[in-house]
Order: C-alpha cells, then sequence, then structure tokens
C-alpha cells in the first residue's frame, strides 16, 4: 500500500512521464488496491497511467462507475477500444451505458461483433432486473462431452470467461440441463461423460428477476454464481457473488438513505455530486416534514389555557416529544430491518404488537421513573404523576407507530425504509403534545 507521499510521488512520476518510477511505486500491488489509489489521482494522471497497466482492464474494473465514466471519456479512443475489448462482459456493458450518446456509437461500431451483441443484448434489460447485472462470460459445455474433451475445451476458453468454478451444460438450443463444478471435472475419470456427472436438480434465476432476489439466492444457497435463464429456459447468463456484494450494498445505501427521509443519488458519489443535486434529494422530505410538524402547533395551541396556567409543564415538553419520537424511531428500524431481510411477515404483525407493547411498556415505565423525580423537583408531586403518565403513553405510542408504520407501507407495495426516522420522530412529536397535554389538562385542572 502507498502512504500519502508516494501517492504523491506517483502523482507527480505520471505527469512527469517516468515510467520506471511509476513501476517501481505500483510494483506487485494488488489490481483491487490500486484502483483505490488509482481514484485519488488527478483526471489527468489517471488518464495517463491507466493505458500503461498490464491489467488495466481488471484494475479499471475495480474503480467507481462514475470514475470509469470519467476517465473513458477522457482517453483516447483507441486505448478506450482496447480496454472496454478487455473487460468483462457486464462492466463493459456497465461503462457503455455511462459514456456520452456521442461515443456510444463509435464504441458499437469499432468493437467486435460478438462483444457489441453482448452490450446491446444486455443494455436493453431493465434496470434492477438480473439481465441488467448479468454476464455473458460463462462455459457452456454439451452433455455429450467426456471429462477428456471436456478439458480440452475449457483449456482454450478459459482466458476469456469470468468464472471457470461452474460449467452449464446446454443443449444445441442453449436450454439449460444442468451444472457441473471444476472439482467434479478433476477428480472424475476420463471416461465419464458429464451427462452423468451433472447436477440437474437447478437453482436459477429469471431475466427479468429483482436484483436484490437474486443477490438472496446467492446468499441462501451459498453459491459462486447463479444461472440467468430466459422464459423458454435458455441459458442467457450468469450473475457472481461479487456482482451480489454490489446489489447488496446498493440496497443498504438506499435503504439507509431512505431511513434518514434522503433520495437516493443514482451513480453519483457525495462528493463530486452536484449542488442542485444534493438539493433536490433532501427538499421533498424537509418541507413534508415541515408541515407535518404543525400539528405540534395546532396541539400546543388547542391547550393554551393549561400551558398558561402550568408554565412548568413546557419546561418538560420537548424532553417527552424527544423520548417517543426516539423510541419510535427505534421500532422502525428493527422492522424495517426484519422485513428486508425476511425475518418477520405481514401475518406477525399482530404477534410483535403484543411483544412490542410489554417492551415499550418496560421502556416508558423506566423512563417514567426518570422523569418523574424530575418532575416533583420542578414543580410538585401531581407535575411527576402528569410527567410519569404522559411518558409511559407516549412511548408506548412511539413505538406501536413505529412498529407499525413499515408493515402498512409493505402491505401498500410501498418500501418500508420509507417509514424513515424522521417520519416517524414527527409522527410521535405531534401525538406526543397531544397525548401530553390532554393527561395534564385533566389531573392538574
Amino acid at each position: 500500500m502507498l502512504n500519502p507521499f508516494e501517492l504523491q510521488a506517483l502523482e507527480q512520476a505520471i505527469l512527469q512521464q517516468h515510467p520506471e518510477r511509476v513501476q517501481t511505486l505500483i510494483a506487485h500491488m494488488n489490481p483491487a488496491d490500486l484502483a483505490g489509489w488509482i481514484e485519488q489521482l488527478s483526471l489527468e494522471a489517471q488518464v495517463r497511467l491507466i493505458p500503461t497497466l498490464e491489467q488495466a482492464a481488471l484494475i479499471f474494473e475495480f474503480l467507481p462507475k462514475t470514475v470509469q465514466a470519467q476517465i473513458a471519456e477522457q482517453l483516447d479512443p483507441a486505448d478506450l477500444l482496447q480496454l472496454m475489448s478487455a473487460m468483462h462482459s457486464d462492466d463493459r456493458t456497465d461503462l457503455f451505458k455511462g459514456l456520452s450518446p456521442t461515443l456510444q456509437p463509435w464504441i458499437l461500431a469499432e468493437l467486435a461483433p460478438e462483444k457489441r451483441h453482448q452490450i446491446q443484448q444486455l443494455a436493453a434489460y431493465p434496470e434492477e432486473s438480473a439481465g441488467a447485472i448479468m454476464s455473458s462470460d460463462f462455459v457452456t459445455l454439451s452433455p455429450e462431452l467426456t471429462i477428456q474433451q471436456a478439458i480440452e475445451q475449457l483449456r482454450q476458453v478459459a482466458a476469456d470467461r469470468e468464472t471457470l468454478y461452474l460449467i452449464y451444460i446446454v443443449d444445441a438450443l442453449q436450454h439449460l440441463l444442468g451444472v457441473v463444478s471444476l472439482r467434479q471435472i478433476i477428480q472424475a475419470a476420463p471416461e465419464v461423460q458429464l451427462k452423468n456427472l451433472m447436477t440437474t436438480d437447478l437453482v436459477m434465476g429469471q431475466v427479468d428477476e429483482d436484483q436484490e432476489q437474486i443477490a438472496w439466492k446467492l446468499a441462501h444457497y451459498d453459491f459462486l454464481a447463479l444461472p440467468i435463464v430466459d422464459q423458454a429456459q435458455r441459458l442467457v447468463g450468469i450473475v457472481t457473488y461479487d456482482d451480489a456484494m454490489d446489489i447488496v450494498e446498493a440496497e443498504t445505501t438506499e435503504d439507509i438513505l431512505k431511513s434518514g427521509a434522503i433520495e437516493s443519488l443514482p451513480n453519483l458519489s457525495l462528493k463530486n455530486a452536484p449542488i442542485l443535486s444534493l438539493y433536490r434529494q433532501r427538499v421533498f422530505w424537509l418541507v413534508f416534514l415541515v408541515f407535518g410538524s404543525l400539528l405540534s402547533g395546532f396541539g400546543i395551541a388547542h391547550f393554551e389555557e393549561i400551558i398558561a396556567a402550568h408554565i412548568v409543564l413546557v419546561f418538560f415538553l420537548p424532553l417527552l416529544v424527544g423520548s417517543g419520537g426516539n423510541a419510535g424511531a427505534q421500532s422502525a428500524t428493527l422492522m424495517v430491518r426484519a422485513l428486508a431481510t425476511g425475518d418477520v411477515h405481514f401475518r406477525d404483525w399482530f404477534y410483535l404488537l403484543g411483544r412490542e407493547s410489554l417492551v415499550a411498556l418496560c421502556l416508558g415505565g423506566t423512563m417514567a421513573l426518570a422523569v418523574s423525580v424530575l418532575g416533583y423537583v420542578r414543580g410538585d408531586l401531581m407535575v411527576a404523576v402528569v410527567l410519569a403518565l404522559s411518558m409511559l403513553g407516549i412511548v408506548l405510542m412511539g413505538c406501536l407507530v413505529g412498529m407499525s408504520l413499515p408493515f402498512i407501507l409493505n402491505k401498500l407495495k410501498l418500501d418500508p425504509a420509507s417509514a424513515s426516522a424522521p417520519l416517524v420522530t414527527s409522527i410521535c412529536d405531534a401525538s406526543g403534545v397531544v397525548v401530553y397535554l390532554f393527561i395534564a389538562s385533566q389531573l392538574l385542572f
């Protein structure tokens, strides 16, 4: 790994055209680590360095998609064509889709016919589908081949394929018949035919299946790759475990952003995103929640008399409503995650409602004891009772709202992650004000 001083030296060596110094600095670096350092270089240095690397395509694939597109637009056309020709089909397609409309036709015209067809085929699938992330770099063999013949064919195609750990057995029309692992081939006798060795109990994905479901299958069955078939059960691609990790990362990022009431920024990094995009990413929910917070104001206005008579109540108002919002946000976070992982389902709602009520009562009771002491010190015994009952009710209500909202959204076919902490907090704030001042009006008048 390079330290910051070596990174600066690498930048200077590239810009001053000292190839020997460059090779000395990056020698023996892992491609993934080298890509991480290339990402930190200036665009000019990136454009000069990439074409000179021995494993340029492999290293380039480790770079973020936005960085790839920026570099590709500045590369010499011949260097870009050579780079894209050496990339894996799925990464090549992703890069192609990120290029400018003026560059795309030239790339298609200059690429080899097989690679051009791969791009056109993969780019046609809808985003978020298995087809959009699958690779065409898989190995297929005929079921009639012997192990000896299969090994000979594998030697011929090994250099151009993304993975050889799994070999797919297909008929003349590309229908998926079975799968054989490389270990099985190595261990089998040379005269055994693949049809007698292959596994026919297959787990596969559909080309139009959601990416998140594909990632779940790979994780659930602990596969290195998942075959993807079309409606006619013809093998059209594979999704590898590294692609599944990218899917999980993207989906997790999206859920985290939604939990903060923030719209996602597709294909943009926070560091380089335009100010207008960052504004649009956040403004809708903030404006929406402003109007949601007005409900708290209406509640306070309705109970003006009790507030005027017992001004001490105002001192504890932020404490109580904040506790309800915090409890609700915790419950919402737990339920959103449980729904996302399949740990709970809608049919579990009523069962979990009872469990959450017990937990909320315990939490609220503990917090009620603590706040009642403050109420007695700042006010009197009745203020302490009001605070204790209010805390118990507000925390109970917050927990139940936070737990239930993700279930409701899920039932309505909406993303449960939309039950964000700010949304739950706003609901709990408004309702907490009403609960607190209602109890106070009943006990202090």
